[in-house]
C-alpha cells in the first residue's frame, strides 16, 4: 500500500493492515476533554491566559473558533504551535450567533463565559458523537440554582442571568455529570460566589479545572461526596499559564493496540494516575503495563494469556473505568481467551454504533441489551470497509485492523478526527501497517 501525501485533500479511508508487533516510543497529544472545559475556563477567567499542550482535533479547533465569534481573542505565539494565548477583546458586541456550537458537544461550557460578558447565552442544541441522548436539564438546574433563567425551544437554549446574587450555592447533582460538575464550577468562577456541590464528578477532565481555578487563588477541596469553591480574596497578579493533560483515552487505544499486536512499547504524555482503572483492565487480561507520572509502559511480549474473563463496566465513580475506554478495550479482548462483558449505561447509544462495525471484521458478540454484551476469544478478524461512527468506534476498528487478516478499511474520519488529530500517525511510529488513502 501507498501513502498519498496530498494535505489539502481530506484522506477518504484509513487503510490497517496486521504486521509485526508495535515498538518504540510515542507520546500523545493533549486530552481533546480536558482541552475543551480548560478553554471555556480560559474565557470565563476574564483575563489574559496561555494554555499550552493544546490538540488539534477538529472539536477543540472548532471550540477556538467560537472563542473568536463570541468576543475572545485566541492565538498562537510563534514557534509554539500546540500553545494559545485567550484574553478578551475590548469591542463591545451584541450576543454572537454561534452557529457552529451545533456541531459538538462541549459548546454548553461557553454558557458561563457568556453570562458574564453579555448577561445571556443563547446557543443550539449541541451536537457531537451520536451515542445515545444526553440531555442538559441537569445543566438548567445548575443555573437556576444560581438565580438564572433558562428557556428551549426546538432550535436550542438560552441562559439569562437574573440579578447579582450573594453567599454560597448548594446543589446535589442526582447522577455524577461531568457537565454540570464543570458548569457549576464555572458559574461560580464568573459570579465570584462560593459553591458546594453534591456528588461531584472527579474525572482527571474536572480535576484539571479545579487545578486551574486553584492557580488563580480558588480555594478547591473535593471528595466523591461534595466539592467546594471558594474565591480568592485578591486574585494573583502574575501571569496566568494552564497545561492541558495528556489524552488518557488516546493513551489506552494506543495502549490496546500495542497489547493487541503482543507488542512491548513505551506512551509518554499521559499521567499514570488518570489510567488506573484501564491499567487494572489490562491486567485483568494478563497483560503486564507499567505506569510512571508521565507515562505507561506496556510489555505485551511477557503477557501470561490466562483467559480470566474482563467485566468491563463503563462507571462515573472516581475510581471507576471512564466510557471512552470500553471500545478499545472490546476491540483487545476479541483476540484474546475468556469471556468477556462489557457495558456502558452512560452513553446508551454507543454499542449500537461499535458492535455491528466490529461484526464487519466478523466480530461474534452477543449483545445481551442495547448497553450491555459479552464475547468470548480468541477470534481471527478478517479485514474489511468498516465506518467510524464515532470517535471511540473509529480508534476501537484502528485497533482491530492491526490483528485483522487482510486489510481493513476505515471511513468517517470525520468523527475520528473530532478526538483525534494524527491516531494514525503515532501507531504508524510505532510500526503500524496503516496508511490513509485520499480520493
Amino acid at each position: 500500500m501507498t501513502t498519498t501525501h496530498a494535505p489539502s485533500v481530506a484522506a477518504e479511508v484509513i487503510a490497517v493492515r496486521p504486521g509485526p508487533p508495535l515498538a518504540g516510543t510515542v507520546s500523545v497529544d493533549g486530552s481533546k476533554n480536558a482541552a475543551l472545559p480548560l478553554l471555556a475556563a480560559a474565557a470565563a477567567l476574564g483575563r489574559p491566559l496561555r494554555l499550552s499542550n493544546v490538540p488539534h482535533s477538529t472539536d477543540v479547533q472548532i471550540m477556538l473558533t467560537l472563542l473568536q465569534q463570541a468576543g475572545w481573542h485566541a492565538a498562537q505565539p510563534v514557534g509554539e504551535p500546540t500553545t494559545y494565548v485567550v484574553l478578551p477583546t475590548e469591542a463591545s458586541r451584541g450576543l454572537p450567533d454561534l452557529a457552529q456550537a451545533a456541531h459538538i458537544r462541549a459548546s454548553y461550557y461557553l454558557v458561563p463565559a457568556l453570562l458574564a460578558r453579555y448577561g445571556q447565552a443563547r446557543l443550539p442544541w449541541p451536537g457531537g458523537c451520536r451515542i445515545g441522548a444526553r440531555g442538559m436539564e441537569l445543566h438548567f438546574k445548575v443555573y437556576e440554582a444560581f438565580g438564572d433563567r433558562s428557556r428551549q425551544d426546538s432550535s436550542g437554549y438560552g441562559i439569562e442571568a437574573l440579578t447579582s446574587h450573594t453567599g454560597t450555592v448548594s446543589i446535589t447533582l442526582p447522577f455524577r455529570s461531568r457537565g454540570a460538575t464543570v458548569a457549576a464550577t464555572l458559574r461560580a468562577l464568573t459570579t465570584g460566589r462560593p459553591l458546594r456541590l453534591g456528588q461531584p464528578n472527579l474525572s482527571p477532565e474536572v480535576l484539571s479545572v479545579l487545578d486551574a481555578l486553584s492557580s488563580v487563588g480558588w480555594e478547591t477541596r473535593a471528595d466523591e461526596h461534595v466539592l467546594t469553591l471558594s474565591p480568592p480574596s485578591s486574585p494573583p497578579a502574575a501571569p496566568v499559564a494552564w497545561t492541558v493533560p495528556g489524552d488518557k483515552i488516546e493513551a489506552a487505544t494506543l495502549a490496546c493496540a500495542i497489547a493487541a499486536t503482543r507488542g512491548t512499547a513505551r506512551i509518554n504524555g499521559v499521567q499514570g494516575k488518570d489510567v488506573g482503572a484501564f491499567m487494572l483492565a489490562l491486567h485483568q487480561l494478563g497483560i503486564p503495563v507499567d505506569a510512571e507520572p508521565d507515562g505507561l509502559t506496556v510489555r505485551a511480549q511477557e503477557a501470561a494469556l490466562t483467559g480470566r474473563p474482563l467485566r468491563a463496566i463503563a462507571s462515573l465513580s472516581p475510581a471507576g473505568l471512564d466510557a471512552d475506554f470500553e471500545p478499545p478495550l472490546m476491540a483487545l479482548a476479541l483476540g484474546l481467551p475468556g469471556t468477556h462483558l462489557f457495558a456502558d449505561a452512560i452513553n446508551p447509544g454507543r454499542h449500537g454504533n461499535l458492535l455491528p462495525q466490529l461484526s464487519r471484521l466478523g466480530a461474534e458478540i452477543e449483545e445481551i441489551s442495547p448497553t450491555k454484551c459479552r464475547l468470548t476469544g480468541p477470534q481471527q478478524l478478517t479485514g474489511a470497509g468498516a465506518e467510524a461512527a464515532d470517535i471511540r468506534t473509529g480508534s476501537a476498528l484502528m485497533v482491530a485492523g492491526l490483528t485483522a487478516r487482510g486489510v481493513t478499511t476505515i471511513g468517517g474520519l470525520d468523527q475520528l478526527r473530532r478526538g483525534h488529530a494524527d491516531l494514525s500517525g503515532k501507531l504508524r511510529a510505532l510500526g503500524a501497517d496503516i496508511c490513509e488513502v485520499t480520493p
